[in-house]
């Protein structure tokens, strides 16, 4: 039932009414918001780790293949074991390449906080204190 004051205006309860049922909407859509931009922060962060990985098993991979044929070569020319740290220490060098690129990618994609949301609830908070205050 709603009541209304002479003037056509909304009584007192009717305007708690209405706030609280504003109120309710301003949240589930910023939950909303929230859940949007976490998903996002959270894929991206996984396309990092993923390339993290796949710098790795390539490197083992490297590891597994060129250590044998280059080490071969490179015996000809010198000691056995001078050829095969040769090859480990490029090796090694071209791993931590990969590592870094991924790490700045998951850098890149930042903490999985929702700063949108955070931003926007902020903004709404300020709104209903200038509301309050006016």
């Amino acid at each position: 039932m709603s009541h209304h004051e002479p003037g056509g205006e909304a009584s007192t309860g009717e305007l708690i009414s209405r706030l609280t049922d504003d109120l309710k909407t301003l949240v589930r859509d910023e939950m909303r918001l929230a859940q949007i931009e976490v998903s996002s922060k959270a894929k991206r962060a996984g396309v990092g780790a993923g390339i993290i990985g796949a710098g790795g098993l390539i490197a083992l991979y490297g590891l597994g293949a060129l250590i044998a044929a280059i080490i071969a070569a490179l015996s000809l020319a010198m000691d056995v074991w001078i050829a095969a740290l040769i090859v480990a220490v490029v090796l090694f060098v071209i791993a931590g390449v990969a590592a870094l690129m991924g790490k700045n990618r998951v850098q890149e994609a930042g903490a999985p906080v929702p700063q949108a949301t955070v931003e926007s609830v902020k903004a709404d908070v300020d709104a209903v204190r200038h509301a309050r205050d006016h």
